[in-house]
């Protein structure tokens, strides 16, 4: 089922036309990232999405159902987890969740039952009384994230929501995140500079200058942008470079670029005595993304 369509969807601010005849689709329970530098329009195509700005054509759907005729109903349907964060730095973690949640109508026991699972599920209960503004940035993150679950929203937005984090605290906010979709079948839509995120994402669209220039399956796209990488130990710089391959000296062992799996199995059939002891992986995400944009993704803001 497409949780999310959208179809030829344009904005332009006054001479920049910041998203061009996007569409794509996104499904039920799905982790669908959603890439590109500062300015492709990222931002703006999901500011439309979540209602805070008016498009000025095609057609979006949330669960099948037209966002201009249903604009505070859909809207309800998502949870947003901004870079920056939007809660009161003078207020304690209690008092900001609560003020938010009553914004949902959740008061009373239904907003204490409600905060008892989110503080088990993030483990915060240990913060509630101190004022956010006093956090760490990992703590805060937490709290954002709970902060957009307080109404169980079916779909998660995650504006590059690990960035600046320790490897820890990104490594616990992933844990909650996969926990919703197995549990709750939440639909996550991510943005973020971490290509190691990207590719654990079920589809992937890259923009630029607002326009869709790649989108498909972290394999699909691996296998359509960039080759495949043979790392090989123990061999003389005349051995790689004899290959016939670009290579690459790294540390004491040659890394050689061939443009598929099948052509690495051929060169290992024909010269077996080179590869004694080797390693093959394919490209990554930052590959496919500098191959399709020829940029290198990096953080900020758009």
């Amino acid at each position: 089922m497409d949780v999310i369509k959208i179809e030829n969807l344009r904005k332009s601010f006054g001479v920049v036309k910041a998203v061009q005849g996007v569409s794509f689709k996104v499904k039920e329970g799905e982790l669908f990232a959603f890439l590109g530098v500062n300015g492709a329009g990222k931002s703006t195509t999901i500011s439309i999405l979540c209602g805070q700005l008016k498009k000025d054509g095609g057609r979006v759907e949330i669960n099948g159902k037209n966002l201009d005729e249903n604009p505070e109903e859909l809207k309800a349907q998502f949870g947003v987890v901004f870079q920056n964060s939007v809660l009161d730095k003078p207020l304690s973690v209690y008092d900001n969740l609560k003020s938010r949640a009553a914004l949902y109508k959740i008061t009373g026991d239904a907003f204490e039952n409600r905060l008892g699972e989110l503080t088990e599920m993030l483990d915060f209960k240990d913060l509630l009384r101190r004022p956010f503004g006093k956090l760490s940035g990992g703590q805060k993150r937490r709290i954002d994230i709970a902060r957009a679950l307080l109404h169980k929203p079916k779909i998660l937005v995650l504006d590059e929501p690990t960035t600046g984090l320790d490897p820890q605290t990104r490594k616990t906010v992933w844990k909650v995140i996969e926990r919703l979709r197995k549990e709750e079948k939440m639909t996550v839509f991510l943005t973020t500079h971490y290509m190691e995120e990207a590719s654990d994402a079920d589809y992937v669209v890259i923009l630029d200058g607002g326009k869709i220039v790649a989108e498909g399956s972290p394999l699909a796209l691996k296998n359509a942008y960039t080759g495949d990488f043979i790392t090989l130990y123990g061999v003389e710089e005349e051995t790689a470079s004899a290959l016939g391959f670009p290579y690459e000296k790294i540390g004491e062992a040659y890394r050689v670029a061939v443009p598929d799996t099948a052509t690495a199995t051929a060169l290992i059939q024909k010269y077996p005595q080179v590869f004694a002891d080797y390693e093959i992986v394919k490209g990554k995400m930052d590959d496919v993304f500098l191959a399709v944009t020829g940029k290198k993704l990096t953080g900020g803001r758009e």
